[in-house]
């Protein structure tokens, strides 16, 4: 275990070794940034949490939304380029939902329990 001195003294972390360790893999913080950065727009939060709990053509959802279809198709590619939604083709239709993940459920519980929301009964 070192202790290290840092440029400004605001206390010493125990483990810096570790600290460096931990922060200089890169992969798992830009997961997580990527993801949240989809929450940034509301609108697209709003279509996720939608597919947590349906399972929805662009048509559908744009109906719920109140949305044009082009405008939807432009949040779901943006949500299927992120990896969390994914699609289903039946047919001529294509069917988009949540994807069952770790990372989709801390999202969806995390959205929840900020906005003091709860899932719909089915």
């Amino acid at each position: 275990m070192t202790e290290n001195t840092l440029p400004h003294d605001h206390g010493t972390i125990k483990d810096m070794d570790e600290f460096n360790r931990l922060l200089s893999s890169t992969k798992g913080f830009d997961n997580v940034s990527r993801a949240l950065a989809q929450m940034a727009d509301g609108t697209r939060m709003r279509i996720f949490w939608l597919l947590c709990h349906y399972e929805g053509c662009v048509i559908n959802i744009s109906a719920i939304m109140g949305m044009s279809s082009p405008a939807v198709s432009h949040h779901l590619r943006s949500l299927k380029q992120s990896g969390l939604i994914e699609s289903r083709r039946e047919g001529k239709e294509v069917y988009y939902k949540a994807v069952d993940s770790t990372e989709v459920r801390y999202l969806h519980h995390m959205i929840e329990d900020l906005m003091e929301i709860t899932c719909p009964k089915a």
